[in-house]
């Protein structure tokens, strides 16, 4: 790296035990740093660079103790600069109060040396209850330094219009403080890239002019990684769609002789025949299940999320998931479970390289559990050659590609939080906007699956300009007037 570059310091500053140090996860893209539910887990102040590139700029991110006792703290810092305040700091905060000294040193540091102060709050209680605000913004007055104030612990992903609200609802109460520049949303649960690149270009705002190009490269180098994920993302969505649409497999043939042949005159026997068939569902179904564990494996890599939470991805996009087939409730579950590769524990061993699971192993009867109506929604049998082999329906392929995408968003969304997937992601509502933009394309699907089929060698663009509109348009609908990256750009996987 080029040592003439320039360092850009963003501070990271808030009331004791609100989230700081997830937060710093979360944007890092690792488990820096220790997290716990207790006040002064952080007792150091630690730099953690955000951003860097090859021209030696970097965008360093410094993770401080959290505020206690604000209100003491405001007096201390005040007086500082004469002999008294001085001894107080260095003797007996020093030795009798180590948490709180270490709070004065933070600040003092971040005085000097920041370019910016990034404090958090805790957006689940109200403002005007954080009786700790008023004394803490007196604190960044102190400072001196442009404040971008972030909401965290937002809970769940909410719709559009609710976000806002509280979003408004902070804004009206901080204005009233003059050193607070922009107020944004950031939770370290449940945020998404797209809420990352509105806080980068917010810091950037905030820069003073001399560090306005190296931040510039700063800036350009994570959109070029950014829009990089996001086009191999699409390409292992489209992949894994496109194998599902072209995989088949053959119904055992059965063993014919005359007297098989005249007791299946006489009803005795064509059991075997469904028998046969479940048996080659229930493979189909395995490998399935495969692509689907392997590609939110593969999602969860591309966003350096640990690969072990796939089955809890799968099975939290499954339990919010709604098939809507003309099949009784059970069976719309089932089916749900299915095409959100939650049916088996098959994914769970993926990371480890194993599968519980072979590809021709019968899935616990799954498939057997299935009416003939779910039977005849999912799956499609046909006859070449004079043996008979079973493929997922169009109908079915259409809900893999809503799954795909709600997939797509929960790892999107992954906050680090305690380093473990949490339970708010894949919230109901976004499958009605996933749902929106698929029906704004059905012609096109219509066309596609038999294409797919029948080419000798499959195309994956067509699968993948799809499954970009879709998610695309859906994050459109989530987050009305962000700027995205061309689906296009940086290849494929």
């Amino acid at each position: 790296m080029n040592e003439s570059g320039m360092q850009i310091q963003l501070a990271l500053i808030s009331h004791t035990n609100n989230g700081k140090t997830t937060l710093a996860r979360t944007l890092i893209g690792s488990d820096v740093g220790e997290v716990r539910d207790a006040a002064h887990v952080t007792v150091l102040s630690e730099a953690h660079t955000l951003l860097n590139n090859a021209e030696g700029d970097a965008l360093l991110l410094w993770d401080t103790p959290g505020f206690g006792d604000s209100a003491r703290l405001l007096k201390r810092l005040a007086s500082s600069g004469n002999p008294i305040g001085w001894f107080l700091r260095e003797v007996l905060d020093r030795y009798r109060d180590r948490p709180f000294w270490l709070s004065q040193q933070a600040l003092r540091a971040a005085r000097d040396a920041a370019d910016v102060v990034l404090y958090l709050v805790n957006s689940s209680e109200a403002p005007k209850d954080a009786g700790y605000l008023p004394p803490e913004m007196k604190i960044l007055e102190w400072l001196g330094k442009p404040v971008l104030v972030l909401l965290n612990q937002m809970g769940p992903p909410r719709p559009q219009h609710e976000e806002q609200a509280e979003l408004a609802r902070w804004k009206q109460y901080l204005q009233q403080f003059a050193v607070v520049r922009e107020v944004l949303p950031l939770d370290a649960f449940a945020r998404c890239w797209v809420h990352e690149r509105v806080f980068y270009e917010a810091v950037r705002g905030m820069l003073p002019a001399s560090k306005q190009l190296a931040y510039q490269r700063l800036f350009a180098a994570w959109e070029k990684n950014n829009a990089q994920r996001f086009a191999q993302s699409l390409s292992l969505l489209a992949q894994q769609l496109l194998d599902a649409t072209r995989d088949r497999q053959l119904v055992d043939v059965e063993q014919r002789s005359v007297l098989g042949a005249a007791l299946k005159l006489v009803g005795v026997g064509k059991g075997e025949d469904r028998k046969r068939q479940e048996r080659a569902m229930n493979t189909l179904v395995a490998r399935l299940n495969l692509g689907i564990g392997q590609t939110t494996v593969g999602l969860l890599a591309l966003h350096k999320l640990d690969a072990s939470e796939a089955p809890k991805i799968n099975a939290r996009v499954s339990e919010n998931f709604v098939v809507r087939a003309p099949v009784e409730k059970a069976q719309a579950a089932l089916l749900g479970a299915i095409v959100s590769g939650a049916a088996t524990g098959l994914s769970a061993d993926l990371a480890a390289g194993g599968l519980t699971l072979g590809t021709g192993a019968l899935l616990g009867g799954v498939i057997g559990a299935l009416t003939f109506a779910g039977v005849a929604w999912g799956f499609n049998a046909s006859t070449d050659r004079r043996q008979s082999s079973i493929a997922l329906s169009d109908e079915f392929l259409r809900t893999l590609l809503v799954s795909n995408v709600l997939r797509y968003l929960a790892v999107a969304h992954f906050g680090r939080g305690r380093g473990n997937f949490v339970e708010s992601e894949a919230p109901a509502f976004w499958q009605d906007e996933v749902e929106q933009a698929v029906a704004l394309r059905e012609d096109t699907l219509q066309g596609l699956w038999k294409t797919l089929r029948e080419q000798e060698e499959a195309d994956i663009a067509p699968v993948r300009e799809l499954v970009a509109q879709v998610v695309v348009q859906t994050l459109q609908r989530l987050y009305p007037g962000h700027a995205l990256p061309d689906p296009g750009q940086h290849g494929g996987a």
